[in-house]
């Protein structure tokens, strides 16, 4: 094996100002350690773990048997432009026309493609954390600068207007907004969603990107609302973001669309014919049917998932010196762990960092989770349970032995 290193300054200086994904590191970390034989429950991945339903995936099927295997314009196809406009009308109240919307080979390239093409070196972009992993390192990437505002566990992870209005400055170009929260599983009602775009109206020289991805996984009753449909002010400097991938167990299939207006879109466009070029033609014609075609399944993927929280939120909540509140929707909990610090596993360690205690976690008892300072918050850990009711119990009660052994 080849194991010379490249020669100095071989590799982009752009590389230095961002991390490997610390969800994907953290689930095939976990691979790893079932591959070699140990009993491992990882509960790092954003995933559900159910099917792709039947319809989507015969759409499929029938796509590749007529023959839709060719390159796709790069915005997408016209149907599912479509599509999509439909979606946000019927759903959300926006009216996007198709020149208005966006295919991308899965929601993170959707905001790749977003920050590349409108940030310059200076620009200002707030994160309010926790936030998922990819969110400061594209912005970085793009050579500008993430904003990071903290939330608190007492105002349930969520962003409010003082806080942002202390935020913004003349650099500011981007809010990033994100509900259902990933990995706080934080909502927001309409009212607050109006106090931020209140702030929002007094400075228009920022825009607001809000990834929507988990707009179908809400529970108790909540009622999703996003930006552009409760303030139509905002419309014309709003970029509306969702996917395919959570609602419909498509993760895999990559794909991820948008609305906003039709300028943004074409520099869009600009950037992803010299990368991407299209999203896979075959998922294109699943996503239309994901879309146009039966939603009746995803009031048993919300069941499924509230059973799964309740049963998450109950255990860890027992568990010695764990903090779990207990989220409105999303499949992950943000639970805090500032009791434990200090404490000492059996083997002498102490726990001094949320990184301290996953890391001890995996070893330990071979549960996987991922650390809070991952997505920006200390000290917290972000657990998935989109995965089985059998295994989330058997994790739990691991995570229970494991704070009980801490002295």
């Amino acid at each position: 094996m080849n194991t010379k290193p490249l020669p100095p300054g071989f590799l982009a200086a752009s590389l230095d100002r961002i991390q490997p994904s610390p969800t994907i590191a953290v689930t095939q970390k976990a691979r790893d350690l079932v591959a070699a034989g140990r009993d491992v429950i990882g509960l790092g991945a954003g995933e559900p773990d159910f099917d792709t339903p039947e319809n989507i995936k015969e759409a499929a099927i029938a796509a590749i048997r007529r023959g839709e295997t060719k390159y796709t314009a790069v915005e997408g196809i016209p149907e599912l432009r479509a599509a999509i406009a439909r979606k946000f009308k019927r759903e959300n109240n926006l009216d996007y026309t198709p020149a208005q919307t966006f295919v991308a080979p899965g929601g993170k390239s959707v905001l790749y493609n977003a920050l590349l093409a409108t940030l310059n070196p200076g620009d200002e972009v707030i994160v309010p954390a926790p936030y998922w992993v990819s969110y400061p390192d594209i912005v970085r990437l793009a050579g500008a600068t993430p904003v990071e505002v903290l939330t608190t566990l007492e105002n349930g992870f969520r962003l409010t207007p003082e806080v942002l209005e202390a935020a913004i400055t003349p650099k500011t170009k981007w809010l990033i907004f994100n509900q259902p929260s990933n990995p706080s599983g934080a909502c927001y009602t309409r009212d607050q969603i109006r106090a931020l775009t209140d702030v929002l109206l007094k400075h228009p020289h920022v825009w607001v990107l809000t990834d929507d991805m988990y707009e179908h996984l809400v529970y108790g009753g909540f009622k999703f609302h996003t930006v552009a449909e409760v303030e139509p002010n905002l419309f014309e400097r709003t970029l509306t973001m969702n996917g395919v991938s959570k609602a419909y167990a498509m993760t895999g299939w990559r794909l991820g669309y948008c609305g906003a207006p039709e300028p943004l879109i074409k520099a869009m466009a600009k950037l992803q014919s010299q990368q991407a070029t299209n999203a896979s033609s075959i998922t294109q014609w699943a996503a239309v049917e994901a879309l146009d075609g039966p939603q009746d399944f995803i009031p048993g993927f919300q069941k499924i998932f509230e059973e799964r929280r309740d049963l998450v939120v109950s255990m860890l909540n027992q568990a010695d010196g764990i903090e779990c509140p207990r989220p409105e929707g999303a499949f992950y909990v943000y639970p805090s762990v500032r009791k434990l610090l200090g404490r000492r596993t059996p083997s002498g360690k102490t726990i001094e960092t949320d990184e301290d205690f996953v890391t001890a976690l995996l070893e330990q008892e071979g549960v996987a989770v991922v650390h809070g300072a991952a997505f920006g918050l200390s000290p917290f850990f972000r657990a998935s349970y989109a995965t089985s009711t059998k295994k989330l119990e058997d994790a739990c009660n691991r995570i229970q032995r494991f704070c009980g052994s801490l002295t």
